[in-house]
């Protein structure tokens, strides 16, 4: 029977010495760490774990930086039979306020027995406890099992071993205003029915692939396909932390050349802030022909953005052919439609006024501004696909609707969440809040239900208006927001948008006039209210999103409506 643990055993019995992780971490050498040290890692913390009576099925939080405890304490839960979970951690990125009220809400939500992070941050989780709670155990990383004990691994004293195929593994949390409060839970099955279904679709090989990636470990993204995926189908895995790309992106280009690396995810603006932020000096003797897939994924894809990014580094190997896309979420495991890597991925120009106005994509019209939308590929093999409306009812090609999902890799539950489960699933399939088109077979997603601006009767997604204002000479790529504030006057919402300038010393009111006339002139809306800040001002989420509805609270109460 193959479960995650089974599957571990199988890696630490066949190719104990075969690379699994490298770890990167700034001004340090890299740290390779091969299947018997990740199995022996694991094991360690699985027998804290059951020093401290942690039984199976339990859950475990983890809350802790990139680096070798926050890999061995995962894995160690998995081999235990525990369920871990991985929180981000309080950082400088992180409102300290919005943190504690998540940590508190996931608590009495999730119910975890266990949380695990750093003696030092000891006294930010006890701070966010309150009487009656699940937690028995806070373990620090400093009070863990004795190596000496734990020379050997024997499998057969390991909980996770007697795991059946539809116990639940792991959660995930969310990132987004109300994420933490939804752990979607995953059994063994689903994440190997989506693993198995991907890797063919991507055509995974383990004697050739390399996987290099920043991404954090709390996201889906990078959860799985960039942790969870190379660990159990034994693909060596270059891991740098999120922190050390941001402030020095160059380092994943240096890491594919070093390491060969073939397969890496990113989100979209990680395209635009690669070919913005990255110096020729630090690209010296890079090569990245090995590259064959750079997978745009967790927010709409722009082709500009891939354009971009090819002109920035084509010099350097790149091929264009790598630059790919895929539409995923945490319940469906991960991946639900991906672009076949032997083509590129089709645009569909079409007119800007009809997709706003009717929801429709329609063909160009002459004379007319048109807006180009990138396919997110077919569907997985094991993945069916439907475009519907307000009542369920499919609607026809080209027409914008609501995603809906159905899988044999869909979540089991939202964990202790009966509600919003029952909400989600209806006729045994997902509702993904998104919407998005369908045109002979490939789905095109144009943004987040929650997120739509109506402006007296047409839609405006605001990753359109987001796009149209970063266009603006002197505004920070990537960082604008909009979103809808309802005026009562004319019964309609408004559009707003705030943008970062480049500079402190600029002119925020000539940028902001210009965004107005740009986003008014190419676009189906009148844009009044524009905001132009300095650097910082903008919140984003754990994931590195833009938290639309955490900047509309922040706009509101600086105007004085709460």
């Amino acid at each position: 029977m193959n479960t995650l643990p089974h599957l571990l055993q199988n890696a630490y019995q066949t190719v104990p010495d075969k690379t699994s992780i490298i770890l990167q971490f700034a001004g340090q050498k890299d740290k390779t760490i091969n299947y018997r040290d990740l199995i022996h890692g694991a094991n360690r913390y699985a027998q804290t774990y059951a020093n401290k009576g942690i039984k199976r099925g339990e859950v475990i939080i983890l809350i802790l930086q990139h680096g070798e405890d926050l890999i061995y304490s995962f894995w160690g839960a998995i081999l235990h039979g525990a369920i871990p979970s991985i929180m981000p951690f309080l950082t400088e990125k992180l409102a300290p306020e919005k943190y504690r009220a998540d940590l508190a809400s996931l608590i009495s939500i999730t119910k975890p027995t266990t949380i695990l992070t750093y003696p030092e941050f000891e006294n930010e989780i006890r701070g966010a406890l309150v009487e009656g709670d699940s937690v028995k155990n806070i373990i620090l990383t400093s009070t863990l099992a004795e190596d000496g004990e734990l020379s050997k691994v024997d499998f057969d004293s390991l909980q996770g071993m007697n795991s059946s195929q539809q116990d639940i593994v792991v959660l995930q949390h969310s990132s987004g205003t109300t994420g933490l409060q939804k752990g979607v839970a995953l059994s063994h099955r689903a994440i190997l029915n989506q693993l198995n279904s991907y890797s063919e679709t991507i055509q995974l090989n383990k004697e050739n692939d390399v996987i290099v990636s920043w991404l954090p470990l709390y996201h889906d993204m990078g959860f799985i396909a960039c942790f969870i995926m190379p660990v159990i189908l034994q693909i060596p895995l270059v891991l740098m932390s999120p922190f050390d790309w941001v402030r020095a992106p160059y380092k994943l280009l240096q890491s594919v050349s070093q390491y060969k690396g073939t397969l890496s995810w990113l989100p979209n603006f990680a395209f635009n802030f690669c070919a913005q932020k990255i110096r020729e000096r630090n690209l010296e003797n890079v090569n990245l022909s090995t590259w064959r897939a750079i997978i745009n994924c967790s927010e709409p894809v722009h082709v500009e953005s891939h354009n971009l990014f090819f002109e920035k580094f084509s010099s350097y190997g790149l091929n264009y052919s790598a630059l790919q896309t895929c539409y995923a979420m945490a319940e469906n495991v991960f991946a639900v439609t991906q672009s076949p890597l032997d083509k590129t991925p089709v645009i569909d120009e079409i007119d800007r006024e009809t997709f706003m106005t009717q929801r429709l994509a329609s063909a160009p019209i002459v004379g007319q501004a048109t807006m180009k939308m990138t396919s997110s590929g077919h569907p997985l093999s094991n993945v069916k696909i439907r475009v519907v409306d307000e009542s369920f009812k499919d609607v026809n090609e080209r027409v914008v609707g609501e995603i809906a999902v159905q899988s044999d890799c869909m979540l089991t539950e939202y964990f202790n969440r009966p509600d919003a489960t029952e909400s989600a699933i209806k006729d045994g399939w997902y509702l993904t809040g998104d919407y998005g088109y369908l045109v002979n077979g490939e789905l095109y997603v144009s943004g987040r239900k929650k997120d739509l601006i109506i402006v007296g009767g047409k839609n405006v997604y605001p990753q359109d208006l987001e796009s149209l204002a970063g266009a603006v000479t002197g505004v920070r790529k990537g960082r604008c927001v909009a979103f809808g504030m309802y005026d009562q006057e004319s019964g309609t919402e408004e559009v707003v948008i705030i943008a970062e300038s480049e500079s402190q010393e600029s002119d925020k009111e000539l940028i902001a006039d210009a965004i107005r006339k740009h986003v008014t002139k190419n676009s189906a809306v009148a844009v009044r209210h524009v905001k132009v800040v300095d650097e910082t001002w903008i919140l984003k989420t754990s994931s590195g999103k833009t938290a639309r509805s955490a900047n509309k609270e922040k706009f509101l109460k600086e105007i004085g409506i709460h």
